[in-house]
């Protein structure tokens, strides 16, 4: 073989995908020395899409301070690719659940303005493109706070300003945008949104998402009433009818945020990532194509990032093998069009144990090395048979 691309996730928990993809190109070089090997790190829209770009695309890094979903200062990052012209902004590094203590979670007063003060720093920087990865929010304020970092006031019926947070959002009058910098009007916004949930309703937002972010029913039944206000004054704003479009409901509405206000695109977070990488042009002359996560099982398919590099590769008529930290055999698996599924992890080691990271890796290693040896005897059998 010339050339393997590896395309990897990270394992959660235990690698990077940088680190998951130098294990990989340990084992094929154990076996084919001469091999030319392609490394491309990537994500599925979720965390880590930031990091995977910014290894990827010879990225950096900008750290600053920016406000928590309770609006307290912390240290938060985001990357900018494309000669600095585009941010890669992760929505959780500021506004995520976990910075949040289970007994701070309350969607009633958390907000999203970190996420914006991340925007408007990279705005000020010079970036006119974001790519945002919006999951795992603490939040459900439609992106009041994102919005108000970047000038946009919601204004109640007497006249005053409100504070951004999810308990505003059936408060709000209308919205003023004297404060908007024209700079934002330059701004493009891609999305990663693998969720259809619409804004509100039975299967919105707040019914859907809301209890995991500590709301009680009646804090949900208060936030849906929000939800539906906040769909009828950006109506009124610009016309925009964002009440049943699909992943409006994603991040606590922030999905509705970016398209109503905006004018975001969502899209498939692999699809997203896929796109920024140019991916299919980094498969171009491969021979094989080795993909990965830390656990293989039926979401595997349904876009995560393994399926992404599945697709494209496939279109190119190249296979590929993916390697997991452990695979949950089922049958959307044995249809899926891989050539090869590897669990990593040997049968009775304790989860705890293969996911140190010196294990993990030693384990990626010795199982590229396995499926290229019988990928390279399998070939060689074929051409003497021939």
């Amino acid at each position: 073989m010339k050339k393997i691309t590896i395309a990897v996730d990270s394992f959660k928990g235990s690698l990077s995908s940088a680190e998951v993809a130098e294990a990989v190109a340990q084992g094929i070089e154990a076996v084919l020395p001469h091999c030319e090997v392609c490394k491309v790190s990537i994500a599925d829209g979720g965390e880590g899409t930031a990091e995977a770009l910014v290894e990827s695309l010879g990225g950096e890094w900008v750290q600053m301070v920016a406000g928590d979903p309770l609006g307290r200062p912390i240290g938060v990052r985001y990357g900018v690719i494309e000669e600095g012209r585009c941010a890669v902004v992760e929505m959780a590094t500021a506004s995520g659940l976990p910075l949040l203590t289970p007994e701070e979670r309350n969607p009633l007063l958390t907000s999203t303005i970190g996420t914006g003060e991340m925007i408007a720093n990279a705005i000020g920087r010079g970036c006119r493109k974001f790519l945002v990865a919006i999951g795992g929010s603490a939040t459900n304020d439609c992106g009041m706070g994102m919005l108000h970092a970047l000038g946009y006031r919601f204004v109640d019926a007497q006249g005053e300003v409100l504070q951004p947070c999810g308990e505003a959002l059936v408060q709000i009058d209308h919205i003023d945008d004297t404060l908007v910098s024209p700079l934002l009007r330059e701004c493009e916004f891609v999305v990663a949104c693998d969720v259809t949930n619409p804004l509100y309703g039975p299967n919105g937002a707040a019914h859907i998402f809301a209890p995991q972010k500590g709301a009680t029913p009646q804090m949900v039944e208060q936030l849906d009433l929000g939800l539906r206000n906040f769909a009828r004054t950006v109506r009124a704003y610009n016309g925009c009818e964002v009440d049943f479009v699909e992943g409006a409901g994603a991040a606590g509405g922030l999905g509705a945020g970016f398209v109503g206000v905006l004018d975001a695109k969502l899209q498939r977070g692999i699809d997203m990532v896929m796109e920024a990488l140019h991916f299919e042009e980094r498969l171009l002359g491969s021979d094989l194509v080795i993909t990965g996560e830390g656990c293989i099982d039926y979401q595997t398919v349904m876009g995560k990032a393994p399926s992404g590099v599945l697709h494209a590769a496939t279109r190119q008529g190249i296979p590929v093998v993916a390697i997991g930290g452990g695979v949950r055999w089922c049958e959307a698996l044995e249809k899926s069009g891989f050539a090869v599924i590897v669990a990593a992890t040997p049968e009775g080691v304790e989860l705890q144990e293969a996911m140190r990271p010196e294990v993990a890796k030693r384990n990626v290693r010795l199982a590229t090395e396995r499926i290229v040896e019988q990928w390279v005897a399998t070939r060689t059998q074929r051409k003497v048979e021939q």
